[in-house]
């Protein structure tokens, strides 16, 4: 079994402040992780190249596309240099949790650009799957809109190539971060050739997702402190149904490790060993109906330990190395 671990340096040079919990710390903390439990090894590694406007522009409006360009490239020129000192010198803010640097833009297209790599590799079957270690992460940008941490929506924009450009008629978006991916379903809300199926926590931020949504839309609020018995249950009884039911032909994660009971973004109760029995659960799925392709790319995850041990165990699987 052949996994790909994508990922790029430009990923690691996007930042929002010192202050900010989505910090290029993150992917760094992955590596080490890696390393310590010699899998990287066994993983193929692959640089992730830059997305191009017309992949973006299959879910992001040219508005959206240029407002994220545009700025960046304006700090860029203007030489702005953060400082710790002036939490505005060098950035510009989209919202209170959402800025840019003058390296977002080109960040933004690595992970974009990654995603849709790894769904061309993983449909040519050089690979079996594929895990994307990028950031900015993805599912709040909506299609209109960079918003909560995200400024394009990675996972969304390699479903629509899988469709668009492979010819897919099903795929299947699985979210199991602790936040619901509001702009993944702003962006197939009406496309029933997509299955999203998530659990988040409620009420919790974007505060979205509790309300009625189509049939293909697939979204389990839980309350806070909820462990991995519950969220086993909503994997059993509701997102496996489901997946069954539409047989996609290609499954996308977006893996988000904030619902780990050590990370205080959210006020969840998973560990390891549950990110790990969910993968499995999806592999199984990806074998009976999608040829075993899976893209997973990173969203969430802020304690730092945690999130590169929930990555590990969660490429073990996709590596078959658990």
């Amino acid at each position: 079994m052949t996994t790909a671990f994508y990922t790029h340096a430009d990923c690691q040079r996007h930042e929002m402040g010192n202050w900010h919990p989505e910090t290029p710390a993150r992917l760094q903390a992955i590596e080490d992780q890696l390393i310590l439990s010699r899998i990287d090894q066994f993983i193929e590694r692959r640089e992730a190249p830059l997305a191009e406007l017309a992949e973006l522009a299959r879910i992001h409006t040219p508005e959206a596309i240029a407002f994220v360009r545009e700025h960046s490239a304006r700090l860029q020129a203007s030489g702005a240099v953060p400082s710790p000192d002036d939490a505005n010198a060098g950035y510009y803010s989209i919202d209170g949790d959402t800025l840019l640097n003058a390296h977002s833009w080109q960040a933004a297209l690595r992970a974009a650009g990654a995603a849709v790599a790894a769904t061309d590799a993983v449909m040519a079957g050089e690979l079996d799957n594929a895990f994307c270690s990028v950031r900015p992460p993805g599912h709040h940008a909506t299609p209109s809109k960079a918003m909560g941490f995200c400024l394009f929506n990675n996972v969304a924009i390699a479903a629509r190539h899988a469709m668009d450009v492979h010819g897919l008629e099903r795929v299947a978006i699985i979210d199991f971060d602790v936040h619901h991916g509001n702009g993944t379903e702003l962006a197939f809300a009406h496309d029933k050739r997509v299955l999203m199926a998530s659990f988040f926590q409620h009420p919790f931020y974007p505060f979205s997702g509790a309300e009625p949504a189509e049939e293909h839309i697939l979204n389990v609020p839980v309350p806070a402190y909820s462990a991995g018995d519950v969220v086993r249950d909503i994997v059993r009884d509701k997102w496996l149904p489901a997946l069954h039911a539409h047989q996609p032909q290609m499954l996308f994660i977006s893996a988000g490790f904030d619902a780990h009971r050590e990370d205080d973004m959210g006020q969840m109760g998973l560990v390891e060993a549950d990110y790990a029995w969910m993968t499995k659960q999806l592999m199984q799925i990806a074998d009976q109906y999608a040829q075993g392709r899976i893209v997973s790319c990173l969203e969430g995850g802020y304690n730092l330990s945690a999130l590169g041990r929930s990555v590990v165990a969660h490429l073990k699987v996709l590596a078959d190395l658990d």
